[in-house]
């Protein structure tokens, strides 16, 4: 797991080098320095020399990490995409994306630990996205810490793109739309969250595929990632999503809000190829027949 970077300015030592070409946080940066994990031209170097254009700069990321915090148990994961640097898995309804009290040992983060063990990563389990309990899709796991900073940057820079598909209850008078509410915590809840004035800016934008017993299907694409988003969104404009019993009904159709990450569109953060992937629907949504 080693990155190389090829030396084009010769005015930048190979700290600044690490920091403002390649995006290594001073704390990253610290802990390589620490385990002598940077090399230059194949030697061992001081950080601090300036370096000649054309050195290669080697960057080795294949450390032990202790991940003994997270029980491994076997799940079947459903692997997208993998290669040395990061791993997307399309995860089902009905399974937590991190242990917790209610979630100790069959969570996502449990089956990847179980998985790692399998092919001798020795790595922390680093899940970048988040999805709720009950909604379905894609999740990406970053195989070392340089990985998650990198995607979590090009999160925050809107270069993360997450596409999802939502069964709403209603037709939209607006076909596409955009939708700018700030969402907060609701008062005296931990869980629920509500449009408030108070909150935290959240913008999603839609565009409604088909429409079909009085339900629309729609292709949500989010602009930010506050908890519960779409969910709350949705409700707020009178089309919450089918089966959502938090913020809408039970449904007699689906047991689980309506609700699947279906693509990610990233650049990878290595090779910079740009990445475009889907996951397989549910069961529980394919029988709508869209």
């Amino acid at each position: 797991m080693k990155l190389e970077y090829i030396v084009k300015n010769n005015k930048l030592n190979i700290n600044q080098i690490l920091q403002n070409e390649l995006k290594i946080s001073s704390r990253l940066l610290f802990k390589l320095i620490k385990y002598n994990r940077i090399s230059l031209n194949g030697n061992m170097c001081d950080t601090r020399n300036i370096a000649n254009i054309d050195d290669i700069i080697s960057i080795d990321f294949d450390y032990e990490e202790d991940n003994s915090n997270i029980m491994p148990t076997k799940i079947d994961l459903d692997i997208v995409y993998e290669d040395k640097w990061l791993l997307v898995i399309n995860k089902p309804a009905g399974i937590a994306i991190h242990p917790s009290i209610l979630h100790y040992s069959d969570s996502l983060c449990n089956g990847v630990k179980f998985y790692f063990d399998s092919i001798g990563l020795k790595k922390k389990i680093r899940p970048v996205n988040r999805l709720d309990l009950n909604t379905s899709g894609l999740v990406v796991f970053a195989k070392c810490e340089y990985i998650q900073e990198c995607l979590i940057s090009q999160m925050t820079n809107n270069e993360f793109k997450k596409e999802y598909l939502a069964i709403c209850e209603g037709y939209f008078e607006k076909k596409s739309d955009t939708i700018n509410l700030p969402i907060a915590r609701k008062e005296n809840s931990i869980i629920e969250r509500c449009i408030s004035e108070s909150g935290q800016h959240s913008i999603t934008h839609y565009e409604v595929l088909k429409e079909f017993n009085n339900y629309s299907l729609i292709k949500c694409v989010l602009e930010t990632g506050r908890t519960h988003q779409i969910r709350v969104h949705l409700s707020a404009i009178g089309h919450p999503l089918l089966g959502d019993s938090l913020y809408g009904s039970i449904s007699d159709f689906i047991d689980r809000q309506a609700l699947h990450c279906y693509k990610l569109h990233f650049v990878h953060p290595v090779n910079k190829s740009l990445m475009d992937l889907c996951g397989e629907l549910p069961l529980d949504l394919k029988k709508f027949d869209f």
